[in-house]
């Protein structure tokens, strides 16, 4: 979703969490491990035996717990978070562990309150479930029920192995908002999830890359054109772009421009810039492609700055896949960060500020410190 995989978005949630110690991913797929490992998780491989479709979770984490305390490391509070929630908030999190920590629960799990009137089919016809048909007050008038969200759960880990199950003893819910508790379990619920990801997750991790890719019509312009009378064709470009392209280069940060465009005044534009630049092209996800390889640059360290849906492919490549606010739809589906600011009016000099920030704080993050950050969870 937004170019970054679903277990990568649940690990860094967990990442971001003060009380979470230790992220640990179980599983017996290749592909997600190397995914989960790449986010910064443990993995422990999961027994075949455990890889059926039939097995329940519980037996799952019991397993891990095993294999932690094994190796000396069984936590005392365990978080157990399905990548199946893409908008997990980690001071939920932080608030779950409290509670359990704090021994005022054994068993905390994220729930959004409902008012909904349910209902069921019986022999005798459709009943309500939690309402009587006859009786409907307002909204504000009932009592809220609340929805488990299945995003997490945050258990006592000794009382959890006593009863082999997540809801024991004490149990507690911790209210999350409406746009934290969508889940997705079908092709329809990933692609609303994606068309949410811009509201319902508007932070984003810092990006550190190495070099930044951009199209041009739409991207440094407007995406429209002056044509005079006698055929001539100009564009409208941003000057706070160029100060942004100058200061990324002299961060060290590579700039390059790909275009399906003819006309010369992209590669004027990147001359101006100062930057390299690559248009007429028929084919641009494989000229990106060479590119990347050309230079030995790592994909993931890399920022494509797209509109349109000839960017897709190239937004496929790279790590950091970004969109103007004002792109087509399967454009904005894709991209991991959207833009606040438009084409031809300070887009590219906003991703610039961006990945500029990312390196003032890596340079932050590595000065010498004497904090500690003590956690307590798994």
């Amino acid at each position: 979703m937004g170019g970054v995989p679903l277990i990568a978005r649940a690990v860094r949630s967990c990442l971001l969490a003060d009380g979470v110690t230790d992220t640990v991913v179980s599983t017996d797929h290749p592909a997600i491990a190397a995914a989960a490992r790449a986010a910064g998780a443990r993995v422990l491989e999961r027994p075949a035996d455990l890889g059926g479709d039939t097995v329940s979770s519980e037996a799952v984490l019991l397993q891990a717990l095993d294999t932690l305390e094994a190796a000396g490391e069984l936590p005392d509070v365990t978080v157990f978070v399905q990548c199946t929630s893409p908008f997990i908030d980690p001071a939920d999190l932080d608030a779950a562990i409290a509670r359990v920590t704090a021994h005022e629960a054994d068993s905390v799990f994220s729930a959004v309150p409902t008012h909904a009137f349910l209902w069921a089919r019986r022999p005798e016809g459709a009943r309500g479930v939690n309402h009587s048909h006859t009786h409907r007050p307002r909204r504000q008038d009932r009592e809220p029920h609340y929805r488990e969200t299945g995003a997490f759960y945050v258990v006592d880990t000794a009382g959890f192995r006593a009863h082999a199950h997540r809801f024991f003893s004490r149990i507690d819910l911790r209210e999350v908002p409406d746009l934290h508790a969508f889940e997705i379990d079908t092709p329809d619920d990933l692609r609303l999830a994606r068309a949410l990801a811009p509201i319902a997750a508007p932070e984003t991790d810092p990006v550190d890359i190495d070099a930044l890719v951009t199209d041009f019509d739409g991207v440094h312009t407007d995406d429209r054109v002056t044509v005079s009378q006698d055929g001539t064709e100009s564009v409208t470009v941003s000057r706070s772009d160029g100060m942004g392209v100058r200061l990324l280069r002299e961060a060290g940060v590579r700039v390059h421009i790909l275009s399906t465009e003819a006309n010369p005044v992209v590669r004027a534009r990147a001359d101006k810039l100062g930057v390299t630049v690559l248009h007429g092209l028929s084919d641009k996800r494989a000229a990106l492609a060479s590119w990347l390889s050309d230079e030995g640059l790592d994909p993931s360290r890399v920022a494509y700055l797209g509109n349109d849906v000839n960017d897709l492919g190239c937004m496929a490549l790279v790590g950091w896949p970004v969109a103007v606010p004002d792109a087509h739809p399967a454009v904005l589906a894709a991209a991991r960060l959207v833009l606040t600011r438009p084409g031809g009016s300070g887009a590219v000099r906003e991703l610039c500020e961006h990945a500029l920030n990312s390196r003032a704080q890596r340079t932050d993050t590595n000065s010498p410190t004497d904090e500690t950050n003590e956690k307590d969870a798994t």
